[in-house]
Parts: C-alpha cells; structure tokens; sequence
C-alpha cells in the first residue's frame, strides 16, 4: 500500500511539474522602447493571437539597452521590440542578441533587410521615421518668437529656455539627435553647435519623445523629437506644427531583436513573425503612431511624414551604431556638453 501511495504521489508530482513547464513555455517577456499604448497594443495583441501570456516592461531604448547589458549573465527578457536601431545594432555587435532569419523577409522594404544584415540577422528593421522638431504655435505667439525652420535657427538668444530634447544616454531619438549634427555639420561644428544648443535647452528629458509631449500641454515651446512623433500631437488637435530642418536631417530604423539567452526564444520567434506581418504593423494607426512601417503591405496615414519630401542625410547606420563610437560620442557629450552651466 505505501509503495502504491508513494507512487501515486510521485505520478501526481510530475504531472504537476509537467504541468508548469507547459505554462511556463507559454510565457514571453517583451521589451517594448516604442510609444505606451503602442507596447500595449503590441503585447496585448500577441496574446490574443497566440495565448501566450506577455508580460510588458516599456522603457526607452538605451534604458533598454543598459538593462539587457546588464542581465546578460541571468537574461530576463526574451524580445526587444521598437526604439531607435543604433542601440540594437550595438546590441548585435557586444552579442547580446540572437540571429534569426525571418520567414518574412520578402515582404519587408529593403531598408529593413539592410538593417539585419548590417547586424549578422541579430536584428531588424521595424519602421522608419525622420528625426525633426516641433513648437507650439500658441506659445510662439505668445512669446512674440520668430518660427524655426532650421537646426541652426535653434541656436538664437531668444529661444532661451524654449527648447527641449531628451538625454542621449537614455533616449535612443536624442543620440540620433546627436549622430545627425555631427554627420550633418562635421564633429567639431557639430558639437559646437550642441554646446550652443545646451544654453537654450530647458530641460534633458528621459523619453525621447516626452519634449514634444510637453509642448503639446504648453509646458515646452519646441520639441527635438522624430517627426512622426510631432505629428501625433498635432492630429489629437494640440497647437504643434512640424519642422523638417532645412539643412536635411538623420532618421532612424526602429528594430527588434531576440535577446540571447532569452528562456522563451520558441515564443519570442513567434512574436517575431507575427510583429512584421502587414496586418499587424496597420494597427499602429489605431494607436496615432505615423512611421513607415517595414512591410510593404502595411497601411499608411495621410497624416504621415513622407520621406521622399524631406532631405535626409545618408545615415551612417553601421558606424554610429557601433558600441565603440556610441561610447565615444556619449562621453564627448558628457564631458564637453552637459557640464556647461546654462
């Protein structure tokens, strides 16, 4: 009889281990460095899709960054999805990130495939999205300012302590911020122009686009941000009008990568292919997100910037997104630019 209870109970202990391996498998944990309601929407989504459980952490793409980094040896996440593609490729490079081939490839713009090639197929382009500014147009008025139309025009006395962008070392749009000034004008005028820029800025803000959010509640007057995100701003009926500098401008290649070591990586692949299909990259309108979306087939807003009318640097993907002139530029920034009083 005890031989047949210990039995019985070692039967029932397995089936329950067996039991929370199944729910554990049907588990993801997704990093999300795109807009709130656009990580929500995403995971969400997922989980309808699939019936697997998402648990949602939203931060910017260097917070996300640094976190990865610094869970490499006891990984926690399993996808990172959105957020400008300079931290993702120097993700790939310090090998932080997994390889994977996608079955969706030939539905993609070729700029979303030169991103993963660029990184060993460890990451991928999601959307794209001009870097630019916006202002309040009330507040403008208000202040008797003359309307920008330039990078250089930022630079004036009078805008004092009405500009507003994010910390490059947080804030993957404020490191692009930084990566297009110098390609745009050279290093050494570039960072000239940065120190100019500090003496008007009125706060360094965590989120890349929390500048422009700020404006649109009158709390800030112009905002560096990615244009789509001024936009959005503007279509929700906030007093924002839209600047793309007349000098020209960088972009980024919003990605996702699979992070190495990730404990679901079955279901992070499935998110993967799931999160590139048409259908799932139209629902960005329903949330007022305005970028490019990498699938071919996806649907756009009129409302949208349109790349082909905006003057665009030729972005140096592969350099700046590299972890040795990422660092570099960052610390030139710390050193040079932040300790400046204002």
């Amino acid at each position: 009889m005890k031989k047949l209870m210990i039995t019985l109970a070692a039967g029932v202990a397995l089936s329950a281990i067996s039991s929370m391996s199944a729910q554990s498998a049907e588990k993801m944990t997704l990093y999300c460095s795109a807009q709130e309601d656009w990580c929500q929407l995403m995971a969400k989504g997922f989980e309808e899709f699939s019936g697997i459980k998402v648990n949602m952490t939203r931060k910017s793409s260097g917070e996300t960054f640094a976190q990865i980094k610094a869970e490499s040896a006891n990984p926690k996440g399993d996808v990172w999805w959105g957020g400008t593609g300079d931290p993702h490729l120097q993700a790939a490079e310090e090998g932080l990130t997994e390889p994977y081939v996608t079955s969706m490839r030939g539905e993609l713009n070729s700029w979303a495939i030169s991103q993963a090639k660029s990184a060993d197929d460890k990451t991928i382009g999601i959307y794209s999205g001009a870097l630019g500014y916006g202002y309040n147009t009330e507040l403008m008025k208000k202040n008797n300012l003359p309307e920008p139309k330039c990078w250089k025009d930022l630079l004036k006395p009078e805008y004092k302590g009405h500009v507003q962008m994010a910390n490059p070392n947080s804030s993957g749009t404020a490191y692009t911020t930084l990566a297009t000034i110098v390609q745009l004008f050279g290093e050494d005028e570039g960072f000239e122009f940065m120190k100019g820029l500090h003496k008007n800025i009125n706060n360094y803000t965590k989120s890349g686009s929390a500048p422009i959010k700020a404006a649109a509640r009158g709390e800030n007057t112009i905002g560096i941000v990615f244009m789509h995100d001024a936009v959005k701003q503007a279509v929700s009926g906030f007093p924002i009008k839209v600047v793309a500098p007349c000098e020209g401008t960088g972009y980024e290649i919003g990605s996702m990568s699979l992070i190495k070591g990730g404990r679901n990586l079955d279901n992070g692949k499935k998110f993967y292919d799931w999160a590139l299909t048409a259908d799932v990259q139209s629902r960005a309108l329903e949330v007022k997100a305005f970028q490019v979306m990498s699938n071919k087939g996806a649907k756009s807003s009129p409302s949208a910037p349109d790349l082909s009318t905006i003057k665009l640097i030729d972005y140096d993907f592969k350099k700046y997104g590299s972890s040795a002139e990422r660092k570099r530029l960052l610390k030139k920034w710390d050193d040079e630019v932040k300790v400046l009083p204002q």
